[in-house]
């Protein structure tokens, strides 16, 4: 890894990590397109990055319940579904053309930006 490569790594994972704490899973807006700038390509690069946020959330997640900022009574409700749509979203990923890809990470990224700002 030359250079150039080993400072996007370490300030993309470094946002990422601060995203994850600080927003909840938000690191992914900042590896997706950090690995694909380092050649890999889309539907990976998505994977990647779910793999490894993985640990992150694990990690943000023990903090925010250690601290009783969360409790699993209120997230429970959310979990089946959630595991719901993880299966089909990874089902999907590999069914999906880097381009649409793109497409649906750049909506998702503008419509949680639209719900930030306003």
């Amino acid at each position: 890894m030359d250079r150039k490569n080993k400072l996007l790594s370490a300030f993309g994972g470094f946002a990422a990590g601060l995203a994850n704490g600080l927003l909840g899973a938000g690191g992914g807006m900042f590896l997706v397109p950090l690995l694909q700038k380092a050649g890999v390509t889309g539907s990976r690069a998505h994977a990647t990055s779910v793999a490894a946020i993985f640990p992150l959330c694990l990690l943000s997640a023990a903090l925010y319940l250690f601290r009783g900022q969360a409790t699993l009574s209120d997230a429970l409700p959310y979990l089946p579904w959630m595991v719901g749509g993880s299966l089909i979203g990874a089902w999907l990923l590999p069914r999906c053309s880097s381009v649409w890809l793109r497409r649906i990470f750049g909506l998702l990224m503008l419509w949680a930006a639209g719900r930030m700002l306003l």
